[in-house]
C-alpha cells in the first residue's frame, strides 16, 4: 500500500505582492548600509564584521544594523520603511 507523495511548495499561497528590486548603486562610496540581522545565531556577529569590512574596503561612510522580531517571521512593514528612509543599500543577512 504505496501511495506516492507529490511535491509540496511552503511557499505556494502566500498571497504577499512582489516588491520590484531597487536600483543598484556603481559603488559604495560614502554610501549608508543597512544591515538586517534575522536573529540566527551568529547574524550580529556576521553583520558587524561585515559592516567592518564594508567601511574599510569599500568607503561606506555609515552601517546600521536592525534586528527582525524572529527569524521565522518576516520584517515588519515598519521596520522596512524604517531602513528605506535611513539607507541607501539593504543587506539581509543568514545568520546559522
Amino acid at each position: 500500500m504505496t501511495e506516492e507523495l507529490g511535491f509540496i511548495d511552503p511557499t505556494a499561497g502566500t498571497g504577499r505582492k512582489r516588491v520590484p528590486l531597487a536600483p543598484r548603486p556603481a559603488d559604495l562610496v560614502g554610501k549608508v548600509v543597512g544591515l538586517l540581522d534575522n536573529t540566527k545565531e551568529q547574524g550580529t556577529l556576521i553583520l558587524e564584521t561585515l559592516g567592518a569590512a564594508l567601511r574599510e574596503k569599500y568607503g561606506v561612510a555609515r552601517v546600521v544594523i536592525r534586528r527582525k522580531e524572529h527569524y521565522s517571521k518576516p520584517a515588519t512593514d515598519a521596520l522596512i520603511d524604517e531602513m528605506a528612509k535611513e539607507v541607501d543599500v539593504a543587506i539581509a543577512a543568514l545568520g546559522g
